[in-house]
């Protein structure tokens, strides 16, 4: 790859399809957290049938389709696991065949709807100043399907749901007080430097945008990001991923999202962190307010989800490379989210 954002990216899932070639035998039939290849999980709660959906990009090694896409793990009881089944791969002659990062599932007016990260190294965007690196077409798409299980169908083939000039990822969706949806997304670092989360409307189907962007905030408004150092420094990664919207019990609303905190000069490189902002007015416009990090150790990309007992839980993915799914079981305190426990009953016996 010719940046290192891609080579970090494809790299993962090259070192994931060996070491489950390695380790989970082709007749499994229950895996545990352990054994099962996760980056960027995340879990749809399915209630009608107590059943966790747990998505993430298709391992070939597992599934035995080697195409870009989406599998997905199911599980009654967050311990045991199936063996992962596609439910959804590129279309022969999309706009963009690389990339299926970051899947997420969402439960919209009926249906089920996939948002799944594609890039095209062959589309290259305009750069108004050089930036050292390629830049070129990466968006989040959305697909549908009538359950959870897929297969899902995009519904849109021209191009990415955020501005096609945007070299974008890791699209969520948000449903706002007054019903209007909107893709909350990360505008890549390589493009702009200065990572950013930004926001913009759909329609109600979800087949197009209504309304222009806007951005939300910037990675390097957290304090804790890299104090020493400014965006347009040699090395400093001002990363915005993994945007997920909240609204806590009174009415606050929270944005889990990660990025990489840089390590004092004693410590050399810099881990991935799950962390957490807070909207001051209560809407997607905020302001934002960035709040401490909720785990560390090369941790990042968590999502909430409500167990079917009630408890409020975080799934994440660590390390970054060779990935595999943590959980957490969390509070909601109102104007924040506190982390009770890692739930490490849940990996049971690990190999």
């Amino acid at each position: 790859m010719k940046h290192a954002n891609a080579m970090r990216r494809l790299l993962f899932v090259g070192l994931l399809s060996i070491g489950a070639a390695r380790s989970v035998p082709a007749q499994a039939t229950a895996m545990l957290l352990p054994q099962m290849p996760l980056h960027d999980p995340y879990i749809l709660a399915y209630a009608p049938t107590k059943t966790y959906y747990l998505y993430t990009s298709n391992v070939p090694a597992l599934t035995q389709v080697k195409r870009v896409g989406t599998m997905v793990y199911t599980s009654k009881d967050l311990k045991q696991w199936t063996a992962p089944k596609v439910v959804f791969t590129v279309p022969e002659g999309f706009w963009a065949e690389q990339g299926g990062w970051a899947p997420e599932v969402h439960a919209y007016r009926g249906r089920f709807y996939l948002l799944t990260t594609l890039h095209n190294e062959k589309k290259p965007l305009p750069q108004p100043l050089p930036l050292g690196h390629e830049t070129y077409m990466r968006g989040t798409i959305i697909a549908v399907s009538d359950t959870p299980d897929g297969p899902f169908v995009p519904v849109k083939a021209d191009g990415p749901t955020p501005p096609s000039d945007f070299m974008t990822l890791d699209g969520t969706l948000y449903v706002d007080r007054y019903g209007k949806p909107w893709m909350v997304y990360a505008h890549e670092w390589l493009q702009v430097t200065d990572g950013t989360i930004e926001a913009v409307p759909l329609k109600d189907d979800l087949t197009a945008t209504t309304g222009e962007s806007m951005v939300l905030f910037k990675a390097s408004d957290a304090p804790w990001i890299n104090a020493q150092a400014v965006p347009t420094t040699a090395g400093s990664r001002y990363v915005t991923d993994g945007p997920e919207l909240f609204r806590s019990k009174d009415g606050h609303l929270l944005m889990l999202w990660s990025s990489y905190e840089h390590l004092s000069d004693k410590v050399s490189g810099s881990h991935y962190v799950q962390t957490v902002a807070r909207s001051s007015s209560g809407e997607l416009k905020g302001p934002w307010v960035q709040l401490a990090p909720l785990v560390k150790q090369d941790s990042g990309h968590g999502m909430l989800f409500q167990t079917f007992g009630g408890k409020l839980m975080m799934v994440l993915h660590r390390p970054f490379k060779g990935a595999r799914g943590k959980l957490y079981e969390m509070r909601d305190g109102g104007d924040h989210l506190e982390v009770v426990k890692e739930r490490t009953d849940l990996d049971g016996d690990r190999p």
